[in-house]
């Protein structure tokens, strides 16, 4: 049977529970702008109705209202999303913001570069090509080559600083992250013990989630809760977050890599001492763009073998100005005495040291010997040019060095005896010219010919040197060794890896907006539900004020009938 004062307690829970929805739309509104925060709703629900007997039999009165929860607005489904589409976003992030600097190393629009450098040096050979005999034309092919190499090791030296900056991102990024996975397992554990007792801790999960959001950042991320409210955070087959406990990711001992300069690192799990391996997010972006700015020194390397190797070997072919024009030597069963200018240097390197390209093993190989033979023979192809050969003197200690990358770079130098006083005229500009001997009666001699080199003005072998900046291979000298640039010019290799930079520069560019306007997506679909709109939370306020006031006018109204029931029943008549 329903008590007298039940209509009284029915008023006070509308009364409580329009308070309660009141507070929680202005704890709304307080939170509109707070990162992550969820907007939050009191579940109402009918309390349970009593048993009224009337003349037709049972019947059930209601008794009010009740709040059965406080729940927030969530979409897993959108969380999920935005998580794994995030990292990709950091990812497309982080290497255009590599492709900026490291088109700022290779920029030449201020004629600075590489390129720039390459065009004087190949303007020295031009000039020279005409003027061999000039000391000034000589001193500043010197001069340019040393321009070409100090701006070569420059870059490959800011391209090395930008790795090591990389490496020093990660290493940051890797304590941020430690930072927040660790908050994160002690967010599940304070959900867990606020929820033992039933109640949702709506803003605890709200912070959680937003260190997740961070989270997707540095890794893919696959998110599971556990039946306690708790995250289990997995990426890649790693278990990062497990309840309570975080693992913590670390960089490992340095790894000496004596081709590119620098110290690697790899991350690793501490706990189980394994190595991580991310397939997305920000440290896979960092590993990538470190291991893609090693393919520009591997670039710069092969430029410089280039010099070491397929330069050297054309200048080896050409005489200088240091001696006497006399004839060199006759092809015959008696070798003449020589004393006439020198052939068969390195322009480039150590002067004892012979540089070979292996394709196999893409490196110079350097065999350094205690003494150079230098032969000359007369081609069978019918050219009226001499051919050197050299090598290394029979019986002579040998060195053998296996160079790339850096080591090359490093490498590069002019050959100390061209860069010695009068050493100018060391540089090979001129050829070595075959001639038949003949008898006295003006017959050739088979097989007895003579080397004499060009005269001093001669510029042959600077002409051919200087081919070797824009002419493909096969319009140069030598059309069958393999080279370190391929079959293309020197100019062309370089350029066509600064047009790749620029044409993958723009497409990553792209690829970011795209993942920008997806991810912007995906947070309007996110917001469209967890975030609070004004005008809905202005309404709810009004429409929870009006259930308060009428509520408490409706109890009004119940204590006046009571009042009178009360003291007023029994009073007719008295």
């Amino acid at each position: 049977m329903r008590s007298t004062f039940a209509g009284l307690n029915t008023m006070v829970s509308g009364i409580n529970t329009n308070q309660l929805s009141l507070d929680t739309t202005g704890h709304n509104i307080a939170n509109a702008a707070t990162t992550g925060y969820s907007r939050q709703s009191v579940d109402q629900t009918a309390t349970l109705a009593q048993q009224v007997d009337t003349v037709n039999g049972h019947m059930l009165a209601g008794t009010g209202v009740a709040a059965a929860a406080i729940k927030r607005a969530r979409n897993i489904y959108a969380d999920k999303q935005y998580w794994s589409e995030n990292s990709t976003k950091s990812y497309y992030e982080t290497r255009q913001t590599n492709y900026d600097k490291i088109e700022t190393i290779f920029n030449d629009t201020d004629n600075s570069g590489v390129l720039s450098e390459l065009e004087n040096f190949y303007k020295a050979w031009q000039t020279l090509s005409s003027g061999a005999s000039t000391s000034s034309n000589r001193v500043a092919v010197i001069s340019d080559a040393e321009s070409l190499i100090d701006k070569i090791q420059t870059t490959a030296t800011q391209v090395q600083s930008q790795i090591n900056a990389q490496y020093d991102d990660l290493s940051t990024d890797l304590q941020k992250f430690n930072s927040l996975s660790k908050q994160v397992a002690l967010l599940n554990k304070n959900i867990a013990l606020t929820e033992s007792a039933g109640a949702a801790a709506n803003d605890l999960r709200d912070q959680r989630d937003n260190l997740v959001d961070e989270m997707s950042q540095y890794v893919n991320l696959n998110v599971y809760e556990q039946p306690n409210g708790m995250y289990n955070i997995v990426s890649n087959g790693t278990s990062l977050v497990t309840g309570s406990s975080a693992m913590t990711l670390e960089l490992s001992d340095p790894i000496n890599n004596p081709v590119y300069g620098i110290n690697d690192f790899n991350i690793k799990v501490k706990e189980a001492d394994i190595d991580f391996m991310p397939e997305n997010g920000m440290f896979k972006s960092l590993q990538d763009t470190i291991a893609e700015d090693k393919t520009f020194i591997d670039k710069m390397g092969n430029v410089a073998a280039f010099f070491l190797t397929t330069f050297n070997d054309l200048h080896q072919q050409g005489a200088g100005i240091d001696g006497s024009d006399d004839e060199i030597r006759a092809y015959t069963s008696q070798e003449r005495s020589y004393s006439g200018p020198s052939f068969g240097l390195n322009f480039f390197g150590d002067d004892n040291t012979i540089y070979s390209w292996d394709d196999s093993i893409q490196s110079v190989v350097a065999r350094k010997y205690s003494s150079i033979t230098r032969s000359l023979s007369v081609p069978d192809d019918g050219t009226s040019e001499a051919r050197v050969t050299v090598a290394g003197t029979p019986g002579a200690a040998v060195t053998a060095t296996s160079m790339k990358g850096m080591q090359l770079i490093d490498a590069l130098c002019i050959n100390t005896k061209i860069t010695d006083v009068s050493g100018q005229n060391l540089i090979a500009a001129r050829v070595l010219t075959v001639t038949q001997d003949t008898s006295s009666t003006g017959a050739k001699v088979l097989d007895a010919y003579s080397v004499t080199p060009n005269g001093a003005g001669d510029g042959t072998n600077a002409v051919y040197l200087s081919n070797l900046f824009n002419l493909n291979q096969s319009g140069t000298q030598d059309t069958t060794t393999t080279r370190s640039i391929g079959v293309i010019s020197l100019n062309s290799y370089y350029q066509s890896m600064t047009s790749k930079l620029g044409s993958d520069s723009e497409n990553m560019d792209s690829k970011q907006q795209a993942q920008d306007d997806l991810i912007l997506q995906i947070t309007n679909w996110r917001t469209s539900t967890a975030g609070v709109d004004w005008n809905e939370e202005l309404t709810n306020m009004i429409k929870f004020q009006q259930g308060y006031s009428a509520c408490s006018r409706c109890l009004t109204t119940m204590d006046e009938m009571l009042d009178k029931l009360i003291n007023s029943t029994g009073t007719v008549g008295r």
